[in-house]
């Protein structure tokens, strides 16, 4: 599978009683591509794959893999207890999805051959290939990454933890090991923020949540990130994701409700979040609307 690009993070929309609304994903799904979407990730961590039923997550990844026909890769989200991580990749198979992005197991920290264990036997489950995903309870050495590397099955590695210096040691590990094919992600909230410093250790490709409301503001800093415009980058990251990820550190569960009310105000009729996250209140979503508009500003002048 190859993977080059914007990577888009669709939100999961509810109706307002709160069931799934296919067509307003299928809407968003067909949007993020026609934006410029190197690829799609369903049911992730902007799409609530926490807060998903079975049937509702087989029916998401469905939704983006129909919008998507063929264009891109649409990679599904799973993770949690090991059955059900193991029942959602048979379903993200049986979908359509091209591989899944493999999350950490449900509140227990285990001994790392347990975690290698449970990547194999989700591995196993599936028909498509994996991307590992480490954060919080999920952390990898560079010899265990390079275990894990070695698995046909196991095709790239996103990280959500931060630790740059212990990020580099792993890409040289398994670039010296692997080689170049192997796919290495930056997958902090706001990735935009710590994105120079990612390119810089050798990791291309990362999440964009911002994508999925301003899809102008995200491929304006993409492109400008990976064309050397240090100007541009420092600008937009100055206008628009400092004061951004500012806002999304006010509130536990921001990394994902300010992106949905972001949608909302740019005219997708998304709905809410699920429980346990709350949607912004009507000061932190008017400063997100003002941001919104110095955003789009700075990418039209």
């Amino acid at each position: 599978m190859q993977l080059d690009g914007l990577l888009f993070f669709p939100l999961t929309p509810f109706t307002p009683t709160g069931e799934i609304a296919p067509e307003v994903l299928g809407q968003h799904v067909t949007a993020g591509v026609d934006a410029g979407a190197g690829g799609v990730f369903a049911a992730c961590g902007t799409g609530e794959y926490h807060a998903l039923g079975l049937s509702e997550y087989e029916q998401v990844v469905r939704t983006a893999v129909a919008s998507v026909d063929g264009r891109v890769p649409v990679v599904a989200g799973a993770g949690g207890p090991l059955p059900h991580a193991q029942e959602c990749v048979r379903r993200a198979g049986a979908a359509g999805a091209d591989a899944i992005l493999l999350m950490p197991p449900y509140l227990v920290n285990g001994a790392e051959e347990g975690l290698l264990e449970y990547i194999r036997q989700v591995a196993a489950a599936s028909r498509c290939p994996i991307i590992i995903y480490q954060r919080n309870n999920a952390r990898f050495t560079p010899e265990s990454v390079v275990r894990l590397a070695r698995e046909p099955s196991i095709v790239g590695f996103k990280d959500g933890l931060g630790d740059i210096e212990q990020m580099q040691r792993i890409v040289l590990a398994v670039r010296n090991v692997i080689g170049e094919e192997f796919l290495f992600f930056n997958g902090l909230p706001t990735a935009e923020m710590s994105m120079p410093a990612y390119k810089a250790a050798g990791v291309p490709l990362y999440s964009s949540a911002a994508f999925a409301f301003v899809p102008e503001v995200a491929m304006r800093f993409h492109t400008a990130l990976h064309a050397g415009d240090d100007a541009t980058v420092r600008r937009l990251l100055t206008e628009f994701y400092r004061p951004l990820a500012e806002l999304r550190d006010t509130v536990p569960g921001y990394a994902v409700a300010l992106v949905k009310a972001g949608a909302r105000l740019r005219g997708l009729d998304a709905g809410g979040v699920r429980a346990p996250l709350t949607d912004p209140n009507p000061e932190h979503e008017a400063a997100l609307e003002r941001l919104i508009a110095a955003g789009l500003r700075t990418v039209q002048e």
